[in-house]
């Protein structure tokens, strides 16, 4: 049964590597790359559980956790390049 939820897992995976490749917009990519790393993380705990790994748990929180703060660090980013932006093209007019 925990293959079948790998698999299904790395499936989902797939798809959201897909739309982070051909998303519209950045924030499409983002989303995309955020539930990439929340399957990831989901993924890592069923491995855990199938190989009686406890440990495994603790580097999937810590990578939760990264993912977490990466993300924001990259909406943060993507927001001030926007504003920025926003100041240059009313300086310009």
């Amino acid at each position: 049964m925990y293959i079948v939820v790998s698999i299904a897992i790395l499936v989902t995976m797939v798809l959201a590597l897909t739309r982070a490749l051909i998303g519209p917009s950045v924030y499409d990519r983002v989303l995309a790359v955020n539930v990439f790393g929340t399957k990831t993380v989901l993924l890592l705990s069923v491995i855990a559980f199938l190989y009686g790994r406890p440990d495994f748990l603790d580097l999937a929180l810590a990578y939760a956790l990264v993912n977490m703060v990466g993300i924001l660090a990259v909406l943060e980013f993507f927001q001030n390049r926007s504003q920025r932006n926003s100041e240059t093209e009313a300086k310009d007019d």
